[in-house]
């Protein structure tokens, strides 16, 4: 069963700036980073992060809206979609595994 939130990207986030100041978009590593902590704070699933795949499809902009979906592959691994909300383009969508966190 697919979960799912939607978050904005603060049209004025630092990272944005430098990549690129002419064309600005949310880097891959951040928009992985929202995928993470959705996942955390709807399920509560906290713990060592393996990206198994992550595709991107089309750049998500300051200030753009996503809505992010995942559902359980197996008992550590999730697969996720990041969706931008109004044209509901694919943006990203991967494979991760949660697993336990070590000391």
């Amino acid at each position: 069963m697919w979960r799912s939130v939607e978050v904005r990207l603060a049209g004025d986030h630092p990272a944005a700036r430098g990549h690129f100041p002419s064309n600005p978009i949310i880097p891959g590593a951040l928009l992985l980073d929202e995928v993470v902590k959705a996942i955390a704070e709807v399920d509560g699933r906290r713990g060592e992060i393996t990206i198994r795949v992550a595709k991107y499809f089309r750049p998500v902009r300051p200030g753009d809206q996503m809505r992010v979906q995942w559902q359980p592959l197996r008992e550590a691994a999730v697969t996720f979609e990041c969706r931008l909300v109004g044209s509901e383009g694919l943006a990203v969508s991967g494979t991760l595994e949660i697993g336990p966190t070590r000391p």
